[in-house]
């Protein structure tokens, strides 16, 4: 039965709203009947803004509140960045939408004087130099490869995290490049990160939809919206991921992409919640990595396969990282900066 009024659920800062308005405005392109509102839900990660979000046990900091609002009707679907996603969903609600991904990759922003950059890149970066982030996946990457940098933590929004770089708070500050593109910060962007330096989180870059799976009207309304490229690869990613019984904030990284080759076309069959329709052709390209806090030890594996294999894909790079040893450092990751304080 077609309703006009549609609830979104979403987090309260900058850029849960706009990727939530973006959806709202998305919407109503497709239907202008309708009438959507904006419930704002304050989660247990924007709660806790004075710890590293590695110390804090549980998974779904950023979902949690807005995933009960689904199943107690006071929100129709909750917009998502993916990267904050848990690969297991409550009974009822599902990922029904991946939308087209911006660019998945890290930015590098440092300080600017008479409209130069006073660092330009990663690589002028000088000895001993304090990077801001507050994740354990970029860190552990930059200290694999610039043992001597200084990682410093860096929490809130995105105004905030530029304004602690430009009081000299930090040389330099890691973001994604995606919510600095969809804030309007582009031109504090010195230097984008190549995945050798910094491969991706789970899907970065992507706003996922989650609703309730028997809400058909709701199902078939946004299912417009799914990004079948999108889709695959950040199902893939989510597939590595759940193998790895890893969360977000771990050492955990993955990047999927299609490129064109000689395979056949694909053909997936498609039922709501169940995975993306495609008739991609092509090869879904894909690199993961596992690696320690120090960032003394990463381990690496690449992947590749037909694109209706996109879910396998992603569990076999999984495997070869744990046959290569992953799973101890999964083990030691856990042991020491996991679960020191548990959510409410």
């Amino acid at each position: 039965m077609k309703r006009n009024k549609i609830i979104i659920g979403t987090r309260g800062s900058k850029l849960a709203l706009w990727q939530a308005e973006w959806v709202k405005s998305e919407l109503i392109k497709i239907d202008p009947s309708l009438h959507i509102e904006l419930n704002r839900i304050k989660t247990t990660g924007d709660k806790i803004i004075d710890v590293p979000l590695a110390n804090v046990g549980g998974k779904g900091l950023f979902v949690k509140e807005i995933e009960e609002a689904l199943l107690q009707c006071t929100a129709d679907i909750a917009v998502h960045s993916m990267k904050d996603v848990p690969t297991e969903f409550p009974e009822g609600l599902h990922l029904s939408v991946i939308c087209k991904r911006e660019d998945p990759r890290d930015a590098f922003l440092t300080r600017i004087h008479d409209n130069t950059f006073q660092i330009p890149d990663f690589n002028s970066l000088p000895e001993g130099a304090i990077i801001g982030t507050s994740s354990l996946r970029r860190s552990c990457q930059l200290l694999n490869i610039r043992p001597d940098l200084k990682i410093a933590q860096l929490r809130g929004n995105l105004d905030t995290r530029i304004r602690k770089l430009d009081e000299k708070q930090y040389d330099a500050i890691i973001l994604a490049v995606a919510g600095v593109t969809r804030l309007g910060w582009t031109n504090r962007i010195a230097d984008i990160l190549s995945s050798a330096i910094s491969l991706p989180a789970i899907g970065q870059g992507a706003i996922g939809i989650e609703c309730r799976a028997d809400d058909t009207f709701i199902n078939h309304l946004i299912s417009k919206l799914n990004d079948e490229e999108s889709a695959l690869c950040v199902r893939a990613e989510r597939a590595f991921l759940k193998k790895l019984e890893g969360g977000c904030q771990v050492p955990i990284a993955a990047h999927a992409r299609i490129e064109q080759g000689s395979r056949d076309k694909a053909q997936i069959a498609h039922t709501a919640g169940s995975g993306p329709r495609t008739s991609k052709s092509g090869i879904l390209v894909m690199d993961g990595l596992v690696g320690s806090i120090s960032g003394d030890r990463i381990i690496r594996e690449h992947a590749e396969g037909t694109v209706e294999d996109f879910e396998s894909i992603g569990i076999e790079l999984a495997t070869a990282l744990l046959a290569k040893g992953a799973n101890r450092i999964l083990k030691e990751v856990y042991g020491t900066s996991i679960g020191k304080i548990d959510v409410p």
